[in-house]
């Protein structure tokens, strides 16, 4: 049996790019508040076009953003407006550009009641809306909190802008 073949050098750059992109994301998103915020997001995006050379300027903004392109664009966004809580097997996705923040487990086959169709804890949901800094900004209704199968949409409070 052959050795699976080597990726070639632009592979492994792209890999190492997206790799360090996200890493970049990660370590930063916390940095520019208010969090959860389009505004966040611009900060973070700004803060990265002017260290990598590019003025304050719009021009300059706008010809960042066109290089990063919308691939680029969209993975670092998704990396940026979600959370982790490995503790609590959840997944937390709160981008202020969807209408709900979206719950759902690292791992579907060790939370418990799923194969039944039961839906997550709202104490454990609301202990990672409270843990990421979301409780205050979305619905504390938990009337309106739509379990789906084995995730959980929580509407915002007010769309965040």
């Amino acid at each position: 049996m052959d050795p699976p073949p080597q990726p070639s050098a632009t592979a492994l750059q792209a890999t190492l790019f997206d790799f360090a992109m996200a890493e970049l994301v990660r370590q930063h998103r916390e940095s520019f508040p208010p969090l959860w915020t389009a505004e966040s997001w611009a900060k973070l995006l700004i803060w990265l076009a002017l260290n990598c050379g590019c003025s304050g300027e719009a021009e300059g903004l706008e010809a960042f953003a066109t290089a990063l392109g919308p691939v680029v664009t969209a993975r670092m966004r998704r990396v940026f407006f979600e959370r982790e809580l490995v503790d609590l097997n959840l997944q937390v996705m709160a981008d202020p550009a969807e209408r709900q923040v979206l719950l759902l487990p690292l791992d579907a086959a060790a939370e418990p009641g799923v194969a039944t169709g039961a839906s997550m804890d709202p104490e454990r949901v609301a202990a990672a809306l409270e843990r990421v800094g979301l409780a205050a900004l979305v619905a504390t209704d938990r009337d309106l909190w739509q379990p789906l199968e084995a995730l959980v949409a929580v509407p915002w409070q007010s769309r965040p802008h």
